[in-house]
């Protein structure tokens, strides 16, 4: 989710010399339109692993650019998120999508292979992850459920599994793709979301914020690029409100500000002529579940709910905003003091995100008893208000009290997420074993109320983001003229059609206290946590075993997760 919008006000326009680019930059993906829809799904699977090699090659290059471009230092421990959120989710992806490409070029369906359930309702469910060993390895404990909308059969859902790639010879046309400015894997990922799941050739612009990274997506995306498939282009504000109205192209893709994409639809006067997708990010409820939890899941889990919030400097749709906690919990207080020793000590960084600042002098003007941290860079406040209704994009985070324990707990704070928080992308629940046991198959009926994209349960949705099996987007229902968090989903390398949600589920405690108590993990703290002293030795091993699948240098990766 950005904050830049893409699209101005219509008298501006950029100079002739850069509208000539433009357009002859459209006339190229015109022709090469009509090259995709020549390609079989066999060569298209071919296709990505050369980009895949690209992405081998760029991937240092690319996490030291995204890392620098943020303030941080390439070896800073914060820089691992710098190789999670950009190379290693790029490789994960063209592995999962080249996977449905060979299965759709043999005649099955991509789901040929993949467990299918049943969930509340009635609903299917399909296990999206893990599918690899090395999943199973690598992230130990963690599980993606995509769950079909009510009413799809199993049999449907895998008929349909496939999208645009099942009849890849039908054109989609040119699609626009406005690139996020803060996740440097979310430009890449649209845009192979437009090609597979669309069957359309695409336009990137990048966000200005990512300007430094164009050789990379140029490189990565080469083998596209050559054959008219893909054209990669910069600027500001003028060339996305000229590229959104032009007569080549056939669809937008944007991720952004719900202003930003209310801006791209336009009035009555001047609206939108081409179908548009959107993720808009939202305000993300962590629903704590009240229960009785050790002095190391305190400890844990409010270093979990830091991460939440502080990672990529609270810069993120992703980010956990508001706190959903009991007033009756006995051990309320206990939680809200480690929360503030995991906010003292996770590190500080920059607050870089064009106008964050700002609103960071907003929150202190409107919650002047809000507590601050790292030198003022970063707040808790407590109580309702504008925390619920709109999205910061900046380190802050909101307490929230409500009544009750147990399931009347869980059922009000649903109920508060649904009604009073602004957005359906994504929403946490942590809950530990035993009472997560005492509400038996009521807590997965729980789930089903939750009207958001993506619901982790003792897990972060970030998550579900970097699961490729997994779709992101906002809860079905958004339109043009109401998307609270957007339109439409991506990533589902699985390519499935009419989705409702994905489940993410992982480990209330890590390793070794996971064992016999609960969720089994291998992990001890998540290299993703913003308290891992190791997190960036251990993102960046995870990426390069992804590059090169040598299990020596992994074993010494996982020795050195355990010093986080």
């Amino acid at each position: 989710m950005t904050t830049t919008s893409p699209a101005t006000p219509r008298d501006l326009s950029p100079d002739a010399d850069t509208r000539a680019a433009l357009d002859g930059s459209l006339e190229r993906l015109r022709t090469g339109s009509a090259g995709w829809s020549a390609l079989t799904a066999a060569a298209r699977r071919d296709l990505l692993r050369e980009i895949r090699s690209a992405v081998e090659a760029a991937a240092e290059d690319w996490a030291r650019i995204a890392a620098e471009s943020k303030g941080l230092e390439p070896r800073h421990p914060l820089a691992g998120e710098e190789w999670l959120a950009g190379p290693y989710a790029a490789l994960v992806a063209l592995d999962a999508y080249a996977g449905s490409l060979d299965a759709l070029a043999r005649g099955r369906s991509p789901l040929a292979g993949v467990r299918i359930g049943t969930g509340p309702g009635g609903r299917t469910v399909v296990h999206s992850a893990p599918l690899r060993a090395s999943d199973r390895l690598l992230l130990s404990g963690y599980t993606t459920e995509v769950w079909v909308q009510p009413g799809v059969t199993p049999h449907e859902a895998r008929d349909a599994a496939g999208l645009a790639s099942r009849h890849p010879h039908r054109t989609g046309g040119v699609g626009l793709v406005l690139g996020a400015g803060n996740v440097t894997s979310i430009p890449f990922l649209d845009v192979l979301y437009e090609l597979l799941a669309e069957g359309r050739v695409a336009l990137l612009k990048v966000n200005p914020t990512q300007d430094a990274l164009v050789p990379v997506f140029e490189r990565v995306f080469a083998p596209l690029i050559r054959a008219g498939f893909v054209s990669v282009v910069s600027g500001g504000g003028d060339v996305g409100a000229y590229l959104t109205r032009h007569p080549g192209i056939d669809h937008v893709h944007v991720t952004g500000s719900e202003s930003t994409f209310r801006a791209i639809v336009g009035s009555d006067e001047d609206r939108l002529r081409v179908p548009i997708t959107a993720e808009l990010g939202g305000v993300s409820p962590i629903i704590v579940v009240p229960g009785r939890w050790s002095a190391a899941d305190l400890r844990f889990q409010a270093e979990h709910v830091a991460t939440m919030r502080l990672h990529n400097s609270g810069h993120n749709c992703i980010a956990g905003q508001v706190v959903l906690m009991s007033r009756d919990w006995e051990q309320r207080d206990d939680f809200l003091r480690e929360l503030h020793r995991a906010l003292t000590r996770a590190p500080r960084r920059p607050v870089w995100y064009p106008s964050a600042v700002e609103r960071l002098g907003r929150v202190r003007d409107t919650y002047p008893d809000a507590v601050w941290f790292a030198d003022d860079t970063r707040a808790l406040v407590t109580g309702g208000g504008e925390v619920e209704t709109t999205e910061y994009f900046a380190p802050v985070l909101g307490i929230v009290d409500l009544p009750g324990t147990g399931a009347a707990f869980l059922d009000t704070a649903i109920a508060h997420a649904n009604d009073r928080l602004t957005g359906t992308l994504g929403a946490n629940v942590l809950i530990d074993p035993a009472t997560l046991a005492g509400l038996g198959t009521g807590f997965d009926d729980a789930v089903a109320r939750l009207r958001y994209g993506t619901v982790a349960v003792n897990a972060w949705t970030a998550f579900g983001f970097l699961t490729p099996t997994a779709t992101w987007g906002a809860y079905p229902g958004g339109t043009i003229d109401d998307a609270p968090s957007g339109i439409g989903v991506v990533h589902n390398a699985l390519l499935l059609d009419r989705v409702e949600r994905t489940v993410v589920r992982g480990p209330f405690r890590p390793f070794p206290r996971s064992l016999g108590r609960g969720r089994f993990s291998v992990l001890p703290k998540p290299p993703w946590f913003v308290t891992s002293r190791t997190g960036r030795a251990v993102s960046e091993g995870f990426a390069r075993f992804r590059i090169d699948g040598r299990f020596g240098p992994l074993l010494v990766t996982l020795v050195r997760a355990f010093g986080a």
